[in-house]
């Protein structure tokens, strides 16, 4: 069984549906007889992306395509109107468009700013933009946000990155509560928490899926099973981390605050020791 709004000629809009994670929900909500809107920047992958869809829906008819940059919010209503006008409203919006240019606690600026643009800015517009009229439509709704497990233990190596995430998670939280109490409201918020995947955003160069890695396709039907299933926390293993292991280290992360240890405390050298016996419950 599946989530309700995830039926045959619901509408679905997915940004940063070109390719990875967004493609690959696509591709599934097309295969559930959905209606698709894809929302990417690049104007030849976004053209590419459409036509293999089309071959999945078996026709053009259920998918629409769209440059759009989701830092704007003018461009977002104007993917909004799009799908509007061609499939007469949204059922489930799947704010998943993201960017990872590196950065360090001290900069670089244009970085933080597009990346906080693109992957915090790009999920608060398009849930303010699409959320009123996928409520007003009375039914079974969805909005889907993807975050990352870098926005819960924070590790270091791109902070511009973690912030922008940690926003996530905090934004689909208040997003989900609002919903739920409001009245008369079907419409529900989760947050996917992918592990390791294998796409453009994480190949950094690679051609060949790493071992540890799940497809992007693993990572949806995960996702669907867990919406099935009611999930708000929709966190996802891969082939190197358990779920055991997640919970380990979130709970260690949390327990900096509580314990006043050091930031980032599993990454500091005092600390080894007793993280690793935390981690194999000791």
């Amino acid at each position: 069984m599946s989530h309700p709004a995830i039926a045959r000629d619901q509408v679905a809009v997915v940004t940063g549906g070109a390719s990875g994670i967004g493609f690959a929900a696509a591709k599934r909500f097309l295969q559930a007889g959905m209606k698709v809107a894809i929302a990417d920047l690049n104007a030849d992958h976004l053209a590419r992306a459409a036509e293999l869809l089309a071959q999945v829906a078996g026709s053009s008819d259920d998918v629409l395509s769209k440059e759009t940059d989701v830092s704007d919010p003018d461009q977002l209503e104007a993917l909004r109107a799009a799908v509007t006008a061609r499939f007469g409203g949204v059922d489930v919006l799947m704010n998943n468009a993201g960017i990872e240019p590196p950065s360090t606690a001290l900069g670089p600026r244009a970085a933080y700013q597009r990346i906080l643009n693109v992957n915090l800015w790009g999920v608060i517009h398009g849930s303010q933009i699409f959320a009123p009229a996928i409520i007003a439509r009375g039914r079974a709704g969805m909005i889907i946000n993807t975050g990352s497990k870098q926005g819960i233990t924070t590790p270091p190596g791109n902070p511009a990155y973690n912030v922008s995430k940690a926003g996530v998670k905090a934004y689909t939280e208040a997003l989900a509560h609002e919903l739920r109490n409001t009245a008369g409201c079907a419409v529900t918020a989760h947050l996917l928490i992918p592990g390791f995947v294998f796409t453009a955003l994480t190949a950094r160069g690679r051609t060949e899926k790493p071992a540890g890695a799940w497809t992007a396709e693993q990572t949806v039907d995960f996702m669907l099973e867990r919406l099935a299933a009611r999930d708000f926390y929709i966190l996802c293993p891969d082939n190197d981390v358990p779920r055991s292991l997640d919970e380990r280290r979130i709970a260690w992360a949390a327990g900096d605050i509580i314990e006043n240890r050091p930031a980032l405390s599993r990454w500091h050298p005092a600390w080894a020791d007793a993280f690793k016996a935390f981690v194999e419950g000791k």
